[in-house]
């Protein structure tokens, strides 16, 4: 006896987005498409011996960054401006009194500020996203140099240290990471 399954082909698209409501003017760069194709399994059977086979691939779509989306529909507003040190996100609201230093994560910007309340200092800044949690941090240590007990050959210049991460590893603020002496991202980045 011989009977052949039918091959089944499944697409499915899901696009998600993270904490709106932190975002300014209610914008967020953080959503993602990933697009999967599941091919189900087909089977044979010959007699008294089946054979089946199914395979899955995956593809990661990356989010254009907001000067991505500007430079391919120039004629189109934006949900928020394209931020540059030039054109740098405002200070985020209810962030203290004094001299103090804002980290907004999920917009990768900091800012500093001094004991009037003038922001001296904006710039952007990478790290991982949700990571430390909202809060109120103190320094804990500052070295010139510092390496990675993760990665090895990874060096930080001028490293701040201010929380520690979910593995207990430091978290702080430092120069542009290195490793074997060569940059790790450029500025631009």
């Amino acid at each position: 006896m011989l009977k052949i399954g039918k091959i089944f082909l499944a697409t499915c698209i899901s696009v998600g987005s993270v904490g709106l409501g932190d975002q300014v003017n209610g914008a967020s760069n953080e959503s993602s498409t990933t697009t999967s194709t599941t091919v189900a399994s087909s089977s044979t059977q010959v007699g008294d011996s089946t054979s089946s086979s199914s395979s899955t691939t995956s593809t990661v779509v990356p989010v254009p960054t907001a000067a991505q989306t500007a430079a391919q529909y120039p004629n189109r507003a934006l949900r928020f401006p394209p931020y540059t040190r030039l054109n740098p996100p405002q200070l985020p609201n209810k962030s203290g009194t004094g001299r103090r230093i804002i980290y907004k994560n999920n917009l990768q910007w900091v800012w500093v500020v001094d004991a009037q309340n003038n922001v001296v200092r904006v710039m952007p800044v990478s790290g991982r996203r949700g990571v430390p949690t909202p809060g109120e941090y103190k320094v804990n240590s500052q070295s010139l140099r510092s390496y990675s007990l993760d990665f090895a050959g990874v060096w930080f210049n001028n490293m701040t240290r201010f929380a520690l991460g979910p593995e207990g590893g430091n978290i702080g603020f430092h120069a542009i990471p290195t490793k074997n002496g060569k940059p790790l991202q450029t500025e631009d980045e």
